[in-house]
């Protein structure tokens, strides 16, 4: 069986309904079980991340999709620290091969998120992953990628409740992502 997860911190609510879109696809390939492991804030003390639960989950894991709002240009402080808290299983070179991939949600159509994907490439080359970007173009009437992102996806949630944003278009961009990483890990792992 090949694991899938989709480790994500959320705010207000708007990137857990885009990590749900895409735990659903990645869920739907055959021979593959994805979970969500959202990230918590009580799980950081005295400003270092410490829950090894979630850490080891992730190290059992063939492939982890990063996810964090954009806020000032960049992830979270909440993924920021645990982040930093996988130093141990850089030196152990304990996701070295294993997939990445990372989507993120801001307010604006542009509101930085390409700085929160660059985040998220960097931590997983630092770990020696591999990255998984997003080839779908924008030129398609379902409004898959309309934000045109192929680092990785991005979403829009404006000032919108989050059982309204991110929209439709969105959220099956996101279904899409975890459907190509979970075909990608089977694949990687055969």
């Amino acid at each position: 069986m090949t694991t899938v997860s989709i480790l994500y911190f959320s705010g207000t609510g708007h990137t857990a309904k885009l990590a749900e879109a895409v735990h659903k696809r990645a869920a739907a390939v055959p021979g593959v079980q994805a979970e969500l492991i959202p990230l918590s804030g009580d799980d950081i003390l005295k400003g270092r991340y410490q829950n090894e639960a979630v850490l080891a989950k992730l190290d059992a894991s063939d492939a982890i999709i990063f996810g964090s709002p954009t806020y000032m240009g960049g992830p979270a402080a909440q993924f920021k620290a645990f982040a930093d808290a996988t130093g141990g299983r850089w030196y152990g070179g304990a996701w070295r091969d294993k997939l990445a991939a990372g989507f993120t949600v801001s307010s604006g159509p542009s509101g930085d998120k390409l700085s929160t994907l660059h985040y998220f490439f960097t931590l997983a080359m630092q770990h020696g992953m591999l990255w998984a970007g997003f080839p779908e173009t924008p030129m398609n009437d379902k409004g898959i990628n309309r934000l045109s992102s192929y680092s990785g996806v991005m979403a829009q949630a404006g000032q919108e409740p989050a059982d309204v944003a991110p929209n439709a278009a969105d959220k099956l961009t996101g279904e899409l992502l975890g459907q190509r990483v979970a075909v990608a890990a089977a694949r990687w792992k055969r």
